[in-house]
């Protein structure tokens, strides 16, 4: 009589014995169990690649590959940031040198650094639209006050002279750029992953594993830091006027 099949899905319970020959053999039912254990280890793997093929269908790798770009073009805004602060101290203690009673504009530098280096930069901050707007909006003072700094030096010829001042106004002048580049590209990272979050079927997987619009650059935003302080090196006199 055959084998049933619940029988051989479970098998007996194990026996052992020996052949002829000496040698220990089990049951029969151990061969069903490797079997049944063989199609379930497969069924798994394909399972496993089937959901992966799914994820990627839906855009998951997208919004992930999105995500890294926006953390990375990120830490380069905020590098820059950073290494304009750096400038400021010295930058402000060669024009005190040259025009000691700018004291209200060289205070207001001071203090527009001060409060934008007091404010914590987190990848948390990338998720917060307020915390965000909060350290653009330092930022943006700081802009504001380096341009009037600037615009006052130019009152000043031996300051305008000086190679250490107008080393320091090309250093700004580079990293002001750069500032520029790295937030143009931060605009667009977070354009391309906003539209992915909020797009039919990427929406479903974002809405899964926790994927959120990201704060971007606003209106007034843009107004406090796109334009560069005017940094200038021209020495030469202005043309006489005719009488």
């Amino acid at each position: 009589m055959g084998l049933s099949a619940n029988w051989c899905c479970t098998g007996p319970r194990r026996r052992t014995s020996k052949n002829p020959s000496g040698a220990i053999v089990g049951s029969p039912g151990d061969g069903c169990r490797i079997y049944w254990g063989e199609i379930v280890r497969r069924t798994f793997i394909l399972l496993c690649l089937l959901f992966a093929a799914a994820l990627s269908g839906c855009g998951y790798n997208t919004l992930q590959s999105n995500d890294e770009q926006i953390t990375a073009s990120w830490s380069e805004v905020v590098n820059q940031y950073q290494r304009r602060a750096d400038l400021v101290p010295n930058l402000v203690n060669t024009v005190k040198g040259y025009a000691a009673h700018e004291e209200k504009v060289l205070n207001d530098v001071t203090q527009a650094r001060a409060a934008a280096g007091s404010i914590q930069v987190t990848p948390a901050v990338l998720n917060d639209p307020a915390a965000f707007a909060k350290y653009q909006q330092a930022q943006g003072a700081l802009s504001g006050a380096l341009s009037r700094l600037l615009a006052v030096s130019e009152n000043y010829p031996q300051l305008k002279a000086d190679a250490g001042f107008r080393d320091l106004q090309a250093q700004l002048e580079g990293t002001e750029n750069r500032i520029a580049v790295a937030r143009n590209r931060y605009i667009k990272a977070v354009q391309e992953y906003n539209v992915t979050v909020r797009s039919f079927p990427s929406n479903l997987t974002a809405k899964v594993f926790g994927f959120r619009t990201k704060p971007n650059f606003t209106v007034d935003n843009e107004k406090a830091i796109t334009p560069a302080p005017v940094v200038s090196f021209g020495t030469a006199p202005k043309p006489a006027v005719e009488k």
